[in-house]
């Protein structure tokens, strides 16, 4: 489990054969097998050395998020798993991603950036203002969200800290909905569900 908290960023230095390569500018106390969330992806370490990372990337996740469109010289957020003990600081994050989201503007607003992203229906209707999303990894609260998209914004600190400072126009952004929405949904589906079940009388329960 994550936190959306991003503890470093990493250049992805090569992309093939399934194999993503990261190279690290501190080290981040990672060893083979652990797991790391790159852009908000749940991958795993599959070597660690004194430069970088090896990750596998299946081709499912290259379909399903937006890291199939990272090349060499790309910067990406990275995050280590929660440990027991540590701060709940964002919120829960499972580095599942839901789905990708497409930069529409960025606006300056005082100290902050107000970033609009377009997303697809079937995200939409998890996303709710005030209510919290992970975008390439990074813990946000919604700020205002419509039929078509929903914005967030970014205080200077998340922009230096992480790369969501480099956003530009068709930016393709990885979205983690709040898990507890979609637990939600599926307790609310259920309840209906059960109340249309006739019982053995013939009437409905």
């Amino acid at each position: 489990m994550f936190t959306g908290l991003v503890q470093t960023t990493a250049t992805v230095t090569s992309v093939a054969d399934g194999r993503l390569r990261l190279e690290t500018t501190e080290p981040l106390g990672l060893d083979q097998g652990d797991s790391v969330a790159v852009n908000g992806v749940c991958l795993t370490a599959a070597g660690v050395d004194g430069s970088g990372i090896d990750a596998d990337v299946m081709a499912e996740t290259l379909r399903r998020t937006a890291l199939g469109t990272l090349a060499p010289g790309a910067a990406v957020n990275l995050e280590l798993p929660l440990r027991a003990g540590d701060h709940l600081g964002g919120h829960i994050v499972q580095g599942h991603v839901d789905g990708v989201a497409e930069v529409e503007s960025i606006t300056e607003e005082g100290f902050a950036q107000v970033v609009r992203v377009s997303a697809p229906e079937d995200l939409l209707r998890y996303i709710v203002e005030k209510g919290s999303v992970a975008l390439d990894g990074v813990s946000l609260t919604v700020a205002e969200v419509d039929g078509s998209g929903f914005s967030v914004s970014l205080i200077p600190e998340t922009l230096e800290r992480t790369t969501l400072g480099m956003l530009e126009s068709g930016h393709r952004l990885n979205v983690e909905v709040d898990v507890i929405a979609k637990y939600v949904e599926k307790l609310v589906r259920g309840a209906k569900d059960s109340a249309s079940v006739p019982n053995p009388s013939g009437q409905t329960v």
